[in-house]
């Protein structure tokens, strides 16, 4: 089992930004694809962003690209999802995932395309 701690989750106001952070454990990181999906109340899980191994590919759900960035520093084990202008509809908790291949591929924004996941870090976004 992977090991997979989330941080950085908070309460802000809708413009903000916020950066939240997901070190990994246990295994040759830059081996892993790394994906963040995220889950409001009363809804399902849902892909937010992945990026591959060496980091080189990254792939957004439409509603946060522009707005979004992952990356990943594989001297550190962590994986990075910076948001920047956050909107009300945001607010979920944020997973982070990780894969047994470098890359993602397939049905990769199906929760079931991912071997290990975290706990999660709720973000609220207040107006």
């Amino acid at each position: 089992q992977v090991p997979l701690v989330e941080s950085g989750g908070g309460l802000v106001q809708a413009g903000a930004s916020l950066r939240l952070s997901c070190a990994a454990s246990g295994r040759t990181f830059s081996t892993s694809a790394m994906g963040w999906f995220r889950q409001a109340p009363g809804k399902e899980r849902e892909f937010v962003a992945a990026i591959s191994g060496s980091g080189g590919k990254t792939d957004y759900i439409d509603s946060v690209k522009g707005r979004f960035a992952v990356s990943r520093d594989n001297a550190k084990n962590t994986v990075y999802l910076q948001m920047n202008s956050l909107k009300l509809e945001d607010t979920a908790v944020y997973y982070c995932a990780a894969r047994d291949q470098p890359y993602y591929f397939g049905n990769y924004k199906e929760t079931y395309a991912w071997n290990y996941w975290g706990q999660g870090t709720q973000v609220t976004v207040s107006s």
